[in-house]
């Protein structure tokens, strides 16, 4: 009678968890970005899942070197509009563990290049990288979720 309250009590507490580490495992939240050439804070951005596509959106730039920037690089409907509020992630499907085969947009400098991205350490952090041609060249990130 014991070892069979202790298995029930095994599997409902393994029924409780699962759930809890596969919202944390999901790319979907808010993120601290991190830029990867000065290790600082960058921006604060959310990302969603819409019609199977991971997407990604600035909530707030931190420490922006003027106020209310916008992407004068940008081009396309992109071009002159504000930084906070742009989708600047787009596109990606997810593959496995991965999310793959989107785009990224650099508003710094208006450039655009494939994206893939990863939940890594239990869903506290997501890898991005952004890459031209062949994921071997290019740029990785990693974010830092905000509960």
């Amino acid at each position: 009678m014991k070892s069979l309250l202790t298995v029930v009590t095994t599997l409902l507490l393994a029924l409780a968890i699962t759930p809890a580490q596969a919202e944390s495992m999901s790319a979907e939240g808010q993120w601290r970005t991190i830029d990867d050439e000065t290790g600082e804070a960058k921006s604060l951005v959310r990302v969603w899942v819409e019609d199977g596509e991971l997407q990604g959106q600035i909530v707030e730039l931190l420490n922006p070197s003027e106020p209310n920037p916008v992407c004068s690089e940008c081009k396309g409907s992109r071009k002159d509009q504000p930084i906070e509020g742009m989708t600047f992630l787009w596109g990606l499907e997810r593959d496995g563990d991965e999310w793959d085969g989107g785009r990224i947009l650099d508003p710094s400098n208006g450039k655009e290049y494939s994206a893939k991205a990863k939940v890594i350490e239990n869903g506290t952090k997501l890898e991005v990288r952004g890459f031209l041609g062949f994921a071997l060249i290019g740029r990785t990130q990693v974010w830092e979720r905000v509960e």
